[in-house]
């Protein structure tokens, strides 16, 4: 049976880093079909709109979405509602992608490119699973309105709601703890429970559901606290649950322990594994048309992709060892580089990859 992927590369350097990730799936001889698709700027410059109605067509009628990344300074005078961000946003709504698991892994050979002392990273493995469709980012009433109340009536304000139905804290609560079920066993949910409603309702919600996992071990932690003990002993943790808005900040903070952000990939699962799987990173367009940009965190995606929408986690366990042997044999490109190995390309990276399979 044909397996479907939408590809949508977008804009800065989506194209390049897409295209590496694309020929490393094609060199696997699946029974794969691809179809691309305009998204973000490119798409806004073509139909002014930066998630048409075919692309998302596409998108949903496809077992999975290889995604690259949107963006471009040159649309920031546009309405917040046409920017090449929304379309992430729309993706996720529409296709109801409400968990977004985020790995980050410390390669033994990548040591030193961490900002962090080596002693300090070393052994890093950990998986922050976000909450992707509700908290703030979603919450409504929002806007800017002129006050009514308080101490500045009169004065503009600005405003957004930050709220959490229970089946949507559940849901999150349940994709957490069957992932720590599959690793060490040890779930911390991050929250800000001391100063917000919805905070104590999120981790009253995670201690209610940890009586159905009776073998993972359950902590909580406040946002600021775990945003310091990432960079201060980043290997205590093993899976990290949190909402939305505290999940977008740790899981960037969590990638550049890994040296490079350029490194590190993502899934984003609806309720049926179907999901889009992009790098953590942006479009870049100070680098866009260099062939400098590192395209293993896309490649690294593919093979999210392969693991948990198309069920063919053997072919994604080959992508894998195929990008630990090319590190482990000094290929680097300029965000990884360092004296003595081995400086490529894009495309030159996505070779290497390829030749490891080959070999495979």
């Amino acid at each position: 049976m044909t397996k479907s992927i939408a590809v949508l590369a977008g804009d800065g350097i989506g194209p390049e880093i897409v295209e590496q990730a694309v020929r490393v799936l094609s060199s696997l001889g699946l029974n794969i079909e691809m179809k691309e698709a305009l998204v973000g700027g490119a798409a806004f410059d073509r139909f002014e709109h930066p998630l048409p109605k075919s692309t998302l067509d596409l998108a949903k009628n496809s077992q999975a979405v290889l995604f690259g990344a949107v963006g471009d300074w040159k649309y920031d005078h546009l309405p917040r509602e046409l920017r090449p961000e929304q379309s992430i946003l729309g993706l996720r709504r529409s296709l109801g992608l409400f968990a977004n698991l985020r790995p980050a892994f410390l390669y033994d050979d990548l040591s030193n490119s961490s900002t962090l002392k080596p002693e300090v990273v070393s052994g890093l493995d950990l998986l922050i699973v976000r909450e992707l469709t509700g908290d703030v980012y979603f919450g409504t009433p929002r806007g800017v309105r002129n006050a009514n109340d308080g101490n500045f009536i009169g004065e503009r304000e600005g405003f957004d709601t930050m709220r959490y139905a229970e089946s949507e804290v559940r849901r999150i609560a349940k994709v957490a703890f069957e992932s720590a079920m599959k690793r060490s066993k040890r779930l911390c949910s991050v929250d800000k429970a001391n100063v917000l409603e919805t905070s104590q309702f999120w981790r009253d919600i995670m201690t209610d559901t940890a009586k159905e996992y009776p073998n993972v071990e359950l902590t909580h932690m406040y946002i600021d606290n775990a945003a310091m003990q990432l960079v201060k002993n980043p290997c205590q943790f093993d899976v990290i649950v949190t909402g939305n808005l505290f999940g977008d900040i740790l899981s960037d903070e969590a990638a550049m322990l890994t040296g490079s952000i350029g490194m590190l990939p993502s899934a984003s699962l609806n309720s049926n594994n179907q999901g889009l799987y992009e790098p953590s990173h942006g479009s870049a367009p100070d680098i866009a048309g260099k062939g400098i940009a590192n395209p293993l965190a896309t490649i690294l995606s593919a093979s999210m992709l392969l693991r948990y929408s198309l069920d063919l986690s053997d072919y994604a366990n080959l992508i894998d060892k195929a990008v630990h042997n090319v590190l482990a044999n000094g290929f680097r490109t300029v965000d990884i580089y360092e004296n003595g190995t081995n400086k490529v390309g894009t495309s030159e990276m996505g070779d290497a990859v390829i030749n490891e399979l080959r070999m495979a």
